[in-house]
Order: structure tokens, then sequence, then C-alpha cells
């Protein structure tokens, strides 16, 4: 008789232990789940020129937490972000990037900074931030 109980508790001790685990699996799905939910991802129009635009407008976007990767187009004039919601925003974004000197969509450079920009830096404020990387013809 004694066998027959000590078998059984040690089956309910396994199948307890079982659940306790798949429990444990389901929660770690959910918190990954959860993560990639955070992340976003943003495109708009910056003004520049150069090699030496792209690398202070990328430094600018990537010097805000959150922010896990940066790419600007030359010449699309064109920015493509992806960054932790959780953390910041596209605003943000928008502000690091005028306060290094160059236009965005939505907020005007810095002038200060614009000024200590090198020659080669010094865009066309009126610049069309051309997204779709078309070619336009010159009206004759």
């Amino acid at each position: 008789m004694n066998r027959v109980i000590l078998s059984v508790a040690l089956i309910a001790a396994m199948g307890l232990t079982n659940c306790k685990n798949e429990a444990k699996q389901e929660v770690e799905t959910t918190t990954e789940v959860s993560q990639e939910m955070a992340m976003a991802d943003l495109s708009f129009g910056v003004r520049g020129n150069c090699g030496m635009c792209k690398t202070t407008i990328e430094k600018a976007a990537n010097s805000v937490e959150g922010v896990s990767s940066v790419n600007w187009d030359v010449d699309k004039k064109k920015i493509d972000i992806s960054f932790d919601v959780t953390k910041t925003d596209a605003m943000a974004i928008h502000n690091a990037i005028a306060a290094s000197g160059y236009d965005t969509e939505k907020v005007t450079g810095s002038l200060d900074a614009y000024k200590n920009l090198p020659g080669c830096c010094k865009y066309d404020h009126d610049m069309e931030m051309n997204q779709s990387g078309e070619v336009k013809a010159d009206a004759h």
C-alpha cells in the first residue's frame, strides 16, 4: 500500500513540474513579441549634399537614445531609421538632425549649426527632398 501511495505521489510531482515548465515558456514568448512590437521604422526627407553631410546626419540621428539603425541616402535626400518607441519618438529624431544644421520635413535646421558646416555641406534651403529617387527633367 505504501508503494502505491509513493508511486502516485511521484507521478503527481512529475506532472506538476511539467506544467510549471510549460507556463514558463509561454511567458518568454510573450516577452519576445512585445519587444518586436516596440520597434518602429521611419523614413523622411533631410536636406544635404555630400558624404560629409551623410556622416553628420547619421551621427545626429544615432545620438538619440533608442535609435538602432540609420541610413541617409545622398541622392534621394531621404533617411531610413529604426528605433524603439518606448525610448524615443519621431520628433526627437527630427530635432536632433535639425540641431546638427540640417532641415528635415518637419523641423528647420539650426542656423548657427548650419553656419559652421563645411562649404560643401551648405545646401540650398529650397532643395527638394526627393524621396522617390526619380530624377526630374528640367523644364525648358
